[in-house]
């Protein structure tokens, strides 16, 4: 008679199955995936490999692991890490335990290292934007297709595989919308897009996407010099390079534009639930930090309320 498997690795692919059966995108499996994979080594190291072995404590000394664990560079993991980590340890027992894999669930009383409201990094100006934007040589095809994702991440506020995954049909020039399919979370959402980004992309899809695409039945818009798939990382070092090249001194790549259309319209006026649905944030708090960031209208409050602002300070001349 064969043995039952019951070891974690089992039941660790039978739960990203389930996962994937429900919907989650390829990028949420590959980081469950990588998660289970760092606590499931963790539990043999110390000699345990079946799910029925771990225990509550078991749990809580893997959280302190995570705690105390240094990267290469000495510094701890960041509590968005570690709370990363733990949720996936965390979903994986809950399901083992709805499908009677275990009998009670070790991790159902783990409680996550809270996570402070950190402020987005740097925020570029309009006239930083202009300059990061003249930077790559229109004259050549990859120079042209990367001013367009430039500006696209500019107008748009899209995530960097939002940008790379675009496809033809996704762009509709007569409505001045873009369709985002399957965004995170896998949600479709819809967002407005500048009539100088379309005027970009258009001038890019005449005259440098046939030199670019090198196969005749080819949907995405964005291709490497080589005809082959944009990646999200090729973009973000891309964006970097004009960064670089521009001589502005701040941090970031594609989220720094991002950042900056966020806060920048918020500060022209808009409504920060038009923002959430822009960016495709789930929750009103996500998209709330960027309140935090535009200072503007906040001055211009303090301009006009504070009392230090409108004290009038006698000057007294001095007499010969």
């Amino acid at each position: 008679m064969a043995k039952i498997d019951h070891s974690l690795k089992f039941y660790g692919e039978a739960f990203l199955e389930n996962l994937k059966v429900q919907h989650y995108s390829e990028e949420s499996l590959k980081i469950r995936r990588f998660d289970l994979n760092i606590f499931f080594s963790w539990c043999e190291e110390r000699g345990f490999t079946d799910a029925d072995e771990i225990t509550r404590p078991m749990i809580d000394r893997y959280q302190r692991y995570i705690f105390n664990y240094r990267q290469k560079n000495g510094k701890a993991l960041s509590i968005s890490c570690q709370r990363g980590r733990l949720t996936s340890v965390k979903l994986f027992f809950k399901w083992m335990a709805q499908k009677y894999h275990i009998l009670n669930n070790p991790a159902s009383e783990l409680v996550m290292p809270r996570e402070g409201h950190k402020l987005p990094g740097d925020i570029l100006t309009r006239d930083e934007v202009e300059l990061i934007l003249i930077q790559p040589n229109i004259d050549t095809p990859t120079g042209l297709r990367d001013r367009v994702m430039l500006e696209l991440l500019y107008s748009t506020g899209m995530r960097r595989s939002e940008v790379t995954s675009l496809t033809l049909v996704d762009v509709d020039f007569n409505r001045e919308i873009i369709m985002i399919r399957e965004g995170k979370g896998r949600k479709d959402r819809v967002v407005p897009v500048g009539k100088r980004a379309l005027s970009w992309l258009q001038k890019y899809l005449d005259e440098a996407r046939p030199i670019l695409c090198k196969t005749m039945d080819a949907v995405h818009i964005f291709f490497t010099h080589d005809g082959s798939f944009f990646n999200k990382e090729t973009l973000s070092e891309n964006v970097r390079k004009y960064i670089i090249k521009s001589g502005v001194r701040k941090k970031g790549s594609c989220h720094l534009f991002r950042h900056t259309a966020a806060t920048l319209m918020l500060e022209n006026g808009a409504d920060i639930r038009f923002i959430q649905q822009m960016l495709g944030h789930a929750s009103l708090e996500t998209t709330q930090v960027y309140t935090r960031v535009s200072i503007t209208q906040l001055k211009q409050v303090h301009d006009l309320t504070h009392p230090s602002n409108h004290r009038e300070i006698s000057s007294q001349k001095s007499e010969d």
